[in-house]
């Protein structure tokens, strides 16, 4: 089933006045729940998990008692974290009635998935969000995304400062100024991240930092997570 028929089962107008669902309404929508062959979870306005299918428990790795009466966001890898609080809050502020954004996910042993991520708002009879369904739609890989996860502190402070001026297209003699090193010293911690990343020059260094998921997605300037500084 599409993206589109879940939004026609859990949307409601967003209005002060009680829209009556037809007899039968709840039944048809707890078996398209648990039978649909989608990754469909329920959340609380507070982005806690209610409840979840087996499709969906099965995707992420986890178990019931992992999931339930947890924060969502404990699923997704941090560099994508900030970028979908932001539509989570759209969303329950009332602002939009759905988004589609792109995420990343952890499962236990340090294993991640990509894919498309549906939030849909499911308004009360007041009109406020009552609940927030969510798809997770998975992306094909030929293997999973390398992104860091288990929480490395892989980077020095002064790596991450200069990692995100690189990523910003700052020069050599800037960063020396900026961080009060010598161009000597700035050329040390460059060397020493492309080591520490496996590649050869400065391009790669960014396009490998990004898709390690060690920059949060979405930020400008270009900002390295905490979670992965020493």
């Amino acid at each position: 089933m599409s993206t589109a028929t879940v939004t026609s089962l859990v949307s409601r107008p967003s209005s002060t006045v009680p829209v009556p669902r037809p007899d039968g309404f709840t039944d048809v929508f707890r078996s398209f729940f648990d039978r649909s062959g989608m990754c469909l979870a329920s959340l609380d306005p507070q982005v806690q998990v209610m409840e979840a299918n087996v499709d969906f428990f099965r995707q992420f790795g986890r178990s019931s008692s992992e999931v339930c009466g947890h924060s969502f966001y404990e699923l997704l890898h941090p560099s994508v974290r900030e970028k979908v609080e932001q539509q989570f809050a759209r969303l329950t502020e009332g602002r939009r009635p759905r988004f589609v954004e792109w995420m990343v996910a952890v499962r236990p042993g340090e294993s991640a998935f990509a894919g498309e991520l549906t939030g849909i708002a499911v308004h009360g009879e007041n009109g406020q969000v009552e609940s927030i369904m969510v798809l997770v739609s998975p992306e094909k890989f030929d293997r999973a995304p390398q992104v860091l996860t288990g929480h490395k502190k892989l980077l020095t402070a002064m790596d991450a400062r200069i990692l995100e001026g690189i990523a910003s297209g700052v020069s050599t003699v800037q960063l020396a100024a900026m961080l009060y090193l010598s161009r000597g010293g700035v050329e040390y911690h460059v060397s020493t991240l492309l080591r520490k990343l496996k590649v050869s020059n400065r391009p790669a260094l960014v396009s490998k930092a990004y898709s390690m998921g060690i920059f949060a997605v979405g930020a400008w300037p270009p900002r390295v997570l905490p979670d992965y500084v020493k």
